[in-house]
């Protein structure tokens, strides 16, 4: 199998994953979801990250990646103003 289709399979299983444990808890958090989606893709970008070539896949995951950490950083900006405003 190759490492492409097999990153989009344990992203698929670790959103089902994250999905179900939100479900279960009866609390449907999209802040939390993305967090959680985030770490997911950014261990699977790391393991499979090559070290001497950059196929072109990985280009435009890191793009996703780096888009992904700017609404984060927009995430975490937002509750701390919310935690100062109170």
């Amino acid at each position: 199998m190759k490492k492409k289709n097999l990153a989009a399979l344990v992203i698929t299983v670790w959103l089902i994953i994250i999905s179900l444990f939100m479900l279960l808890a009866s609390r449907v958090d999209l802040e939390i979801f993305f967090v959680l989606w985030l770490i997911g893709l950014l261990v699977i970008v790391e393991l499979m990250d090559t070290r001497f070539s950059l196929p072109p896949y990985m280009r435009y995951l890191k793009y996703v990646v780096a888009c992904g950490i700017l609404i984060f950083g927009a995430i975490v900006i937002g509750k701390v103003l919310e935690i100062l405003g109170r």
